[in-house]
């Protein structure tokens, strides 16, 4: 590995990790429900909206952190993310629910730089042929600190740790992180800075959100996202002791196994993308795998399969959903490689963001505002995340395929020169 990889690998790396860091974050509200719901005096209803602030936050500015990496370079902007986690963090556990609710978006608009900083180091400096690769192992740290945020977070609550004490702790982990970003990030290779930079960073939004690709994309992504970041994340613990019973501890086990799953999917169908040149059929095959997972989840019998399988499988399909981050990067010009990943996050968690909410509110009405759901009030109020996979499915046999093999192939061969006669 020559220099300019094994500083390109540091700096992806680092940056991934301040990725589960804030993932960590992000998932954690989902183990301390109840605690939250105490401390603020709000019901599950109101606690799951101020939790899903976060994507207020983290939606809008994916746009902004995806031109900022592309104008200033990652070492000037991804610390300034961690240190926005950091602070929000420490607004959210001073128990005030103003405070609280400006950390919860804090936390999202400085979480976001995490992602497209990982991506964009990763595509601007490896080869195409390891795009999904090392996108999909992105989200794998990802998806790691999702799974932390459940399996170690909920154990702790259990054992006695104050839910404040967690989050001031958290922030002033992601002060310190912010500080080691900013030592280790390298600086960029000096370029001539241009004077109509904003022109030409509002020329390129344009570009790739007039690309009907990108949109396919976002589309795509938050379709499969939503019943991780809105089912699992808000509500998986919750639903797997109302709904079917379980203890407090086995439902956190059980719904830590979809991030679970991510870790080792994202990375893998990422690989298998890249091996086979094709990005198409592997978003279908997982999106279908996802569909057959969320369907038994609902509706299918508890004790028919090992109790952290389905779970486990779920999460694996469901990495599929970083498969489009890629196609948008191949889709687009080259040198807009950060401008296509935050229009594709900001896209894709656009659909968190305005339908957790929705779902909230779904779940107070079949269940009459009843202090304990049911099993037929979630399966009612979750149905629409299976109309949600299907149009993904759909909508994926629309994309265009961007895979090296098809470039491969849609490559003329030289025309041979006539011999003379």
């Amino acid at each position: 590995m020559n220099r300019a990889l094994k500083t390109a690998a540091i700096a992806w790396l680092i940056t991934a990790v301040y990725y589960f860091y804030q993932y960590t974050l992000r998932s954690a509200p989902a183990v301390m429900m109840p605690q939250l719901s105490e401390a603020f005096g709000l019901s599950a209803l109101g606690v799951a909206s101020m939790v899903g602030l976060f994507y207020y936050g983290y939606s809008p500015f994916s746009l902004v952190a995806g031109v900022a990496m592309d104008q200033l370079g990652p070492r000037k902007v991804i610390p300034v993310g961690a240190a926005m986690v950091g602070i929000g963090a420490l607004l959210f556990g001073t128990g005030s629910n103003e405070a609280a609710s400006i950390g919860r978006l804090v936390q999202g608009a400085g979480g976001v730089f995490a992602l497209v900083g990982a991506a964009y180091i990763a595509t601007t400096n490896f080869p195409a042929s390891r795009a999904a690769t090392l996108i999909g192992a992105t989200q794998m740290f990802g998806m790691a600190g999702g799974s932390a945020g459940q399996v170690l977070v909920g154990p702790a609550i259990a054992s006695g740790v104050s839910w404040s004490t967690f989050w001031i702790a958290m922030g002033i982990v992601g002060l310190v992180i912010s500080v080691v970003l900013f030592l280790l990030l390298p600086e960029p290779e000096k370029k001539e800075r241009r004077a109509d930079w904003l022109t030409s960073a509002a020329r390129a939004m344009k570009t790739v959100f007039l690309n009907p690709q990108s949109i396919l994309c976002g589309m795509i992504a938050g379709l499969l996202f939503i019943p991780t970041t809105i089912f699992d994340m808000v509500w998986g613990v919750r639903y797997l002791e109302e709904a079917r019973g379980l203890d407090y501890g086995s439902a956190v086990m059980r719904s830590s196994m979809v991030p679970l799953g991510w870790i080792i999917g994202c990375p893998l169908l990422g690989f298998l993308s890249d091996r086979i040149g094709r990005r198409k059929p592997v978003i279908v095959a997982g999106a279908v795998v996802l569909f057959v997972c969320l369907a038994w989840i609902l509706y299918g019998r508890a004790d028919l399969f090992p109790p952290y399988s389905v779970g486990l499988l779920a999460g694996l399909a469901s990495g599929a959903a970083m498969l489009p981050y890629t196609v948008i990067k191949e889709a687009n010009p080259p040198g807009m490689s950060g401008t296509a990943t935050g229009v594709v996050n900001f896209l894709n968690f656009t659909f968190s963001a305005l339908l957790g909410p929705v779902f909230g509110w779904l779940l107070v009405t079949v269940s009459g505002g009843a202090s304990r759901m049911t099993l037929d009030h979630y399966q009612m109020a979750f149905q629409p995340l299976l109309y949600g996979v299907a149009l993904a499915i759909a909508l994926t046999l629309l994309l265009k395929e961007t895979g090296p093999a098809s470039r491969a192939v849609s490559t003329p061969l030289p025309v041979p020169h006539r011999e003379a006669i």
